[in-house]
C-alpha cells in the first residue's frame, strides 16, 4: 500500500492519531481554531480504514462556555472504561489558556466538556498540548507544556515540559514534575518576547508524545519556533514515568525528525500509531506547505536505533506500508 506526504490535504495541525476496533481516528488543531473560532464544533475529526486514505467526519467538541476563549489547540483522545476522553487547551491566542477535558461513547463524539479545568488557571496561566499517557500498570499520566520564567543551572526562560499523574480521567493529582527544560539554541522561539511583563530570550518546548521502549520512557516534544526550519522533534529518556528526564545529547538540533531545505518546513507535533501489520511504529507529524499557508499531516516510518528514536524522514516521495 502507498502513501505520499501529506496524507490529508486539508490544514491539519498538532495531528493525534489513535486506532479502535480496526479503525483509525485523528484529530488536530484546524485553521479556524488555530486563528479563533466562534464555531458551535470544535476540532476537525478523521477516519481511515487503512491507515492511508484519510476522511473528514465531523468536528469533534461541542464548543464549552465562550468566555474561556476562542483558541483551541492540540487534542488528543484517551480511552478508558467505555469512555473516550478528549483532552485540549483553550484560551485567548498566545495566553490565559487552560486545560480542559470533554468526554464522549462514541470516537467521532460529539465530546461534551465535563466543566472542570484540569490545571487551576490562577496559579498558571498558560498550560498547552496535553497528553495523556497510560502505563503498563493502567495508570493514566498527564503530560503537557506550561511556562518557565528561570533560569538557574543553564536552562532558558520559555514553555517546557512537565507531568502529573491523573488521580481519575478528569482530575490531576497535583504531584506535577518537571520533565524537560529548553537548554539549546535550536529551542529558541523568539529574541526579546516580552512576557509577563519582562523581555525574555524565550525558548520552547511542546508537544510531548509518550512511548515505552524496552522498560524505558522516551518522551518525544517539538522544540523552536513552529514556523520556521529550526523547528523539529527530539526526545528525552528517563527510567521512570515522572523522570528524571534527559535530552542530552541534542545540542545541535532535533535528533528524531527536522526540516529537509525546499521539501519540507517545520515538522512536529507528533503521535504515535501502529501500522495495520500490527507491529510497525510511525511518526504522525504535521509540516508545513511550500507557500506557509497550512500546516498538513503527515506520516513516516519510527525507527529504534541503537542511538535512540529515529524517523525515517520526513518524506515528500511516494511510501509503502506493510498492511499485515
Amino acid at each position: 500500500m502507498k502513501y505520499t506526504n501529506p496524507v490529508y490535504e486539508g490544514y491539519f495541525a498538532d495531528p493525534f492519531v489513535w486506532q479502535h476496533q480496526g479503525v483509525y481516528y485523528a484529530i488536530g488543531t484546524g485553521a479556524a481554531e488555530a486563528e479563533g473560532t466562534k464555531e458551535s464544533r470544535v476540532f476537525p475529526l478523521l477516519r481511515s480504514f487503512d491507515f492511508v486514505n484519510w476522511h473528514f467526519v465531523d468536528h469533534a467538541l461541542l464548543r464549552p462556555d465562550p468566555a474561556l476563549g476562542n483558541n483551541f489547540w492540540a487534542p488528543e483522545v484517551a480511552y478508558s472504561d467505555g469512555l473516550f476522553y478528549l483532552y485540549y487547551s483553550v484560551g485567548h491566542e498566545d495566553k490565559n489558556h487552560q486545560l480542559r477535558v470533554a468526554t464522549s461513547d462514541n470516537p467521532l463524539g460529539p465530546y461534551q466538556d465535563v466543566g472542570e479545568t484540569l490545571v487551576d488557571p490562577n496559579s498558571c496561566p498558560f498550560a498547552i498540548d496535553p497528553h495523556p499517557f497510560c502505563d503498563d500498570d493502567g495508570q493514566w499520566y498527564l503530560f503537557y507544556a506550561i511556562d518557565f520564567l528561570d533560569t538557574e543551572g543553564g536552562v532558558r526562560a520559555g514553555t517546557a515540559l512537565v507531568v502529573d499523574r491523573l488521580q481519575t480521567m478528569t482530575k490531576l493529582a497535583g504531584e506535577e514534575k518537571v520533565v524537560l527544560r529548553a537548554r539549546s539554541p535550536w529551542q529558541r522561539f523568539l529574541g526579546d518576547r516580552l512576557m509577563y511583563g519582562k523581555v525574555y530570550d524565550w525558548h520552547t518546548l511542546e508537544g510531548p508524545c509518550v512511548r515505552k521502549h524496552e522498560g524505558k520512557y522516551y518522551c518525544f516534544y517539538s522544540g523552536g519556533r513552529w514556523e520556521t526550519e529550526d523547528y523539529g522533534v527530539d526526545y528525552g529518556v528517563a527510567d521512570n514515568v515522572m523522570g528524571l528526564y534527559s535530552d542530552a545529547g541534542n545540542e545541535t538540533g532535533p535528533r528524531v525528525l527536522k526540516s529537509v531545505l525546499n521539501f519540507v518546513r517545520g515538522p512536529g507535533h507528533n503521535s504515535i500509531v501502529v501500522a495495520p501489520d500490527g507491529k510497525t511504529e510511525y511518526l504522525v507529524y504535521h509540516a508545513w506547505t511550500n507557500n506557509m499557508d497550512k500546516r498538513q499531516m503527515c506520516l513516516d516510518k519510527l525507527i529504534w536505533t541503537s542511538e535512540g528514536p529515529r524517523c525515517q524522514g520526513p518524506t515528500w516521495t511516494p511510501q509503502t506500508i506493510t498492511s499485515s
